[in-house]
């Protein structure tokens, strides 16, 4: 499983003109479940993602975690991050976990993160063409592997 978080002032979600999920003062980040990824995964990403201290404290300093400063959550699907572009120059998805796959892990991620006490999470949703608009904190970008945890 594939994670690329962004810390961000504010994120949207839109889908066809209308925001369906957004957030501030937190995470935008984008998951991709990869052909045999398990809950295993996603648990070794839970344990990770809500406690990673990228946000400033008093001193300037990234030293509090999104629940360290009650931040917000956008979890996007983002099939792409299995992109394979070893071969030529179109990518190759194969990597990509089917949707009946994806899909429980994908919300089994979401769930994760609100048993674990992020304040505020939203979605997009799976499979849609969505328009992703934020304002990157820092930047602050970090990318996550769950085979690399």
């Amino acid at each position: 499983m594939k994670a690329v978080l962004q810390r961000v002032k504010y994120a949207k979600c839109d889908i066809d003109g209308v925001t369906v999920g957004s957030c501030q003062n937190g995470f935008m980040l984008l998951l991709g479940v990869v052909n045999g990824d398990t809950k295993e995964d996603a648990d070794k990403l839970l344990k990770k993602v809500p406690v990673l201290r990228v946000f400033e404290d008093e001193n300037g300093k990234m030293n509090k975690s999104c629940l360290d400063i009650g931040g917000e959550m956008l979890v996007i699907s983002q099939f792409t991050l299995a992109a394979d572009c070893r071969h030529g120059r179109r990518p190759s998805f194969t990597d990509a976990a089917a949707p009946s796959e994806a899909i429980p892990l994908y919300e089994y991620f979401v769930q994760g993160l609100k048993d674990a006490g992020v304040r505020r999470v939203e979605t997009g949703k799976f499979g849609a063409d969505m328009q992703i608009e934020l304002v990157n904190d820092g930047p602050v970008t970090i990318v996550l592997d769950s085979k690399e945890l």
